[in-house]
């Protein structure tokens, strides 16, 4: 049976959840950098949704924010970023371009503007390397306030920046002062 896109987009969020959130739904566990056993990982989806092979591929490769990787060998799977539990996806430190964005809702505008941008229940804080990606973030929870990060400034003053294999950039904190609200 051919997989409808909303099939694949379905099952994607399915595996979104277990290798970023919750292994422990199918019984799997991850190692310490996030791998999982694509075999295992099959078996388990299977007893919720139809899943082989070929449309596990399907789903990486057609995924447009590149959310997923497999091993060289094609033997495990992991999520890029955006990790609820500890893993080490082994991100090198790079530095960040002089400006970053964030997209989020209006409705965390104020907390933002007070607190800086924390991480919540993620390991990192995620950045866009520009405005319309944020835009296209923030507009995922309504109308969308976009933020310009001084990530040179922030590198500069020793905070540490990561660049995940679908482009996210990451930071463990942005703190307030180096935030400024565009406006529309």
């Amino acid at each position: 049976m051919k997989e409808t896109t909303h099939d694949l987009t379905r099952i994607s969020k399915y595996i979104s959840l277990i290798l970023r959130h919750k292994p422990e739904v199918i019984g799997i566990k991850l190692d310490t950098h996030g791998w999982a056993d694509v075999n295992a990982l099959l078996a388990g989806i299977s007893r919720k949704h139809p899943i082989n092979r070929d449309i596990l591929e399907e789903i990486v490769q057609s995924d447009e924010k590149q959310r997923y990787s497999f091993s060289e060998d094609g033997t495990k799977i992991r999520a890029n970023q955006g990790h609820s539990i500890q893993v080490d996806v082994e991100l090198p430190m790079t530095e960040p371009p002089e400006t970053l964005y964030h997209g989020t809702a209006q409705r965390f505008a104020a907390s933002i503007e007070n607190q800086g941008l924390l991480p919540q229940s993620r390991l990192y804080v995620h950045l866009s390397p520009d405005q319309e990606t944020a835009e296209k973030v923030g507009r995922r929870h309504g109308k969308p306030v976009i933020y310009l990060v001084d990530a040179g400034q922030m590198h500069r003053d020793g905070y540490l920046f990561y660049l995940s294999a679908n482009g996210v950039w990451l930071t463990k904190v942005v703190p307030a002062p180096y935030l400024k609200r565009l406006e529309e």
